[in-house]
Protein backbone atom coordinates (compact mmCIF):
# COMPACT_ATOMS: atom_id res chain seq x y z
CA UNK A 1 0.00 0.00 0.00
CA UNK A 2 1.42 3.39 -1.03
CA UNK A 3 0.54 6.68 0.62
CA UNK A 4 1.06 10.25 -0.56
CA UNK A 5 2.79 12.05 2.31
CA UNK A 6 2.94 15.43 0.56
CA UNK A 7 -0.26 16.50 2.30
CA UNK A 8 -1.64 17.96 -0.93
CA UNK A 9 -5.10 16.39 -0.96
CA UNK A 10 -7.29 17.51 -3.83
CA UNK A 11 -10.27 15.75 -2.31
CA UNK A 12 -12.88 13.18 -3.26
CA UNK A 13 -15.48 13.49 -6.02
CA UNK A 14 -19.18 13.12 -5.16
CA UNK A 15 -22.15 13.12 -7.53
CA UNK A 16 -24.71 15.63 -6.32
CA UNK A 17 -27.64 14.05 -4.51
CA UNK A 18 -30.70 15.66 -3.00
CA UNK A 19 -32.03 15.25 0.51
CA UNK A 20 -35.42 15.56 2.12
CA UNK A 21 -36.91 15.28 5.57
CA UNK A 22 -38.52 11.88 6.16
CA UNK A 23 -41.85 11.33 7.94
CA UNK A 24 -40.08 10.38 11.16
CA UNK A 25 -37.99 13.57 11.15
CA UNK A 26 -34.82 11.93 9.88
CA UNK A 27 -32.93 13.25 6.88
CA UNK A 28 -33.33 11.06 3.81
CA UNK A 29 -30.58 11.18 1.18
CA UNK A 30 -31.69 10.34 -2.37
CA UNK A 31 -29.66 8.62 -5.06
CA UNK A 32 -27.93 10.94 -7.54
CA UNK A 33 -29.76 11.56 -10.79
CA UNK A 34 -27.99 10.19 -13.92
CA UNK A 35 -26.99 13.67 -15.16
CA UNK A 36 -26.08 15.00 -11.70
CA UNK A 37 -23.13 17.36 -11.37
CA UNK A 38 -20.10 16.47 -9.32
CA UNK A 39 -18.33 18.24 -6.47
CA UNK A 40 -14.80 17.58 -5.21
CA UNK A 41 -14.47 18.00 -1.45
CA UNK A 42 -11.69 17.70 1.08
CA UNK A 43 -11.37 18.05 4.83
CA UNK A 44 -9.52 21.10 6.14
CA UNK A 45 -6.56 19.88 8.17
CA UNK A 46 -5.22 21.62 11.29
CA UNK A 47 -2.63 23.57 9.31
CA UNK A 48 -5.25 24.94 6.90
CA UNK A 49 -7.59 25.88 9.76
CA UNK A 50 -4.75 27.63 11.61
CA UNK A 51 -3.88 29.69 8.52
CA UNK A 52 -7.50 30.72 8.08
CA UNK A 53 -7.90 31.62 11.76
CA UNK A 54 -4.73 33.70 11.67
CA UNK A 55 -6.34 35.83 8.96
CA UNK A 56 -9.76 36.17 10.58
CA UNK A 57 -9.15 36.37 14.34
CA UNK A 58 -7.29 38.78 16.54
CA UNK A 59 -5.58 37.49 19.68
CA UNK A 60 -6.15 39.89 22.56
CA UNK A 61 -3.90 39.83 25.63
CA UNK A 62 -4.75 41.89 28.67
CA UNK A 63 -4.46 42.02 32.42
CA UNK A 64 -7.59 41.63 34.53
CA UNK A 65 -8.19 41.64 38.26
CA UNK A 66 -8.83 38.23 39.79
CA UNK A 67 -11.39 38.94 42.54
CA UNK A 68 -10.36 35.89 44.59
CA UNK A 69 -6.63 36.59 44.69
CA UNK A 70 -6.90 40.38 44.19
CA UNK A 71 -4.02 40.15 41.77
CA UNK A 72 -3.78 41.13 38.16
CA UNK A 73 -3.65 38.13 35.85
CA UNK A 74 -2.83 37.99 32.18
CA UNK A 75 -5.60 36.54 30.02
CA UNK A 76 -5.62 35.79 26.34
CA UNK A 77 -8.61 35.35 24.08
CA UNK A 78 -9.55 35.57 20.43
CA UNK A 79 -11.64 38.49 19.26
CA UNK A 80 -13.68 38.18 16.08
CA UNK A 81 -16.30 40.42 14.52
CA UNK A 82 -19.33 39.01 12.75
CA UNK A 83 -17.77 40.05 9.41
CA UNK A 84 -14.58 38.17 10.32
CA UNK A 85 -16.63 35.11 11.31
CA UNK A 86 -18.40 35.17 7.93
CA UNK A 87 -15.05 35.56 6.16
CA UNK A 88 -13.67 32.60 8.15
CA UNK A 89 -16.62 30.40 7.16
CA UNK A 90 -16.28 31.45 3.52
CA UNK A 91 -12.56 30.64 3.56
CA UNK A 92 -13.20 27.21 5.09
CA UNK A 93 -15.79 26.41 2.39
CA UNK A 94 -13.39 27.69 -0.27
CA UNK A 95 -10.76 25.27 1.03
CA UNK A 96 -13.17 22.33 1.42
CA UNK A 97 -14.81 22.66 -2.02
CA UNK A 98 -11.94 22.34 -4.48
CA UNK A 99 -13.96 22.20 -7.70
CA UNK A 100 -17.26 21.21 -9.28
CA UNK A 101 -18.63 20.19 -12.64
CA UNK A 102 -22.06 20.50 -14.27
CA UNK A 103 -23.75 22.72 -11.69
CA UNK A 104 -26.11 25.18 -13.35
CA UNK A 105 -28.09 28.26 -12.29
CA UNK A 106 -31.84 28.67 -12.90
CA UNK A 107 -31.13 30.02 -16.43
CA UNK A 108 -29.14 26.92 -17.38
CA UNK A 109 -25.75 28.67 -17.24
CA UNK A 110 -22.90 26.75 -15.66
CA UNK A 111 -21.92 28.15 -12.25
CA UNK A 112 -18.19 28.92 -12.10
CA UNK A 113 -16.43 27.41 -9.09
CA UNK A 114 -15.23 30.66 -7.46
CA UNK A 115 -14.86 31.52 -3.76
CA UNK A 116 -17.87 33.85 -4.04
CA UNK A 117 -20.05 31.18 -5.65
CA UNK A 118 -18.96 28.57 -3.10
CA UNK A 119 -20.16 30.88 -0.32
CA UNK A 120 -23.42 31.56 -2.17
CA UNK A 121 -24.01 27.85 -2.77
CA UNK A 122 -23.47 27.10 0.94
CA UNK A 123 -26.46 29.37 1.65
CA UNK A 124 -28.69 26.99 -0.34
CA UNK A 125 -29.90 24.39 2.20
CA UNK A 126 -29.97 21.38 -0.18
CA UNK A 127 -26.38 22.09 -1.26
CA UNK A 128 -25.20 22.71 2.32
CA UNK A 129 -26.75 19.39 3.43
CA UNK A 130 -25.07 17.65 0.48
CA UNK A 131 -21.66 19.08 1.40
CA UNK A 132 -22.14 18.22 5.08
CA UNK A 133 -23.09 14.65 4.25
CA UNK A 134 -20.14 14.22 1.90
CA UNK A 135 -17.73 15.52 4.53
CA UNK A 136 -19.21 12.98 6.94
CA UNK A 137 -18.57 10.28 4.37
CA UNK A 138 -14.96 11.37 3.93
CA UNK A 139 -14.26 11.27 7.65
CA UNK A 140 -16.32 8.15 8.27
CA UNK A 141 -18.03 10.01 11.12
CA UNK A 142 -20.69 7.31 11.49
CA UNK A 143 -20.28 3.56 11.17
CA UNK A 144 -22.88 3.05 8.42
CA UNK A 145 -21.65 5.81 6.12
CA UNK A 146 -19.36 3.66 3.98
CA UNK A 147 -22.32 2.26 2.06
CA UNK A 148 -23.35 5.77 0.97
CA UNK A 149 -19.85 6.57 -0.22
CA UNK A 150 -19.89 3.57 -2.55
CA UNK A 151 -23.18 4.74 -4.09
CA UNK A 152 -21.64 8.13 -4.90
CA UNK A 153 -18.40 6.85 -6.41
Amino acid sequence: MRFDLSGESQGEWFKFFRSEMGENGEMKYLDPEPDAGRVRLRIADVEAIDKIRAQTRKVVKEFVLNPKTRQMERVEYEDQTSAQKKAENDMIWDYAITEWENLFDKNGDEIPCTPENKARMMNIPVFARFVGRCLQLITGANAGLAEGAEKNS
